[in-house]
């Protein structure tokens, strides 16, 4: 399973992110942003504060992207 290593948020609720495997690009955070479990990431704010963890990426009250949802988003968002 690829690890997320680097993941720079961006204005807008994307993230450019970089994998162990060398794959980089663009997550485009706002389409998972409409359930419950997410609605903290709707401030820009709390968004800003992404992270790597576990593999995937992660915000401080533990809502997280695993590395696979990641790296599908960025092959299929363009």
């Amino acid at each position: 399973m690829d690890t997320i290593l680097k993941a720079t948020p961006l204005e807008g609720f994307k993230i450019d992110v970089l994998t162990s495997s060398g794959i980089s690009g663009r997550l485009y955070g706002k389409p998972y942003l409409k359930g419950s479990a997410f609605k903290e990431l709707t401030t820009n704010s709390y968004f800003r504060l992404v992270r790597p963890a576990h593999h995937g990426i992660m915000w401080p009250n533990e809502q997280d992207f695993s590395s696979d949802t990641i790296i599908w988003d960025i092959k299929n968002s363009s």
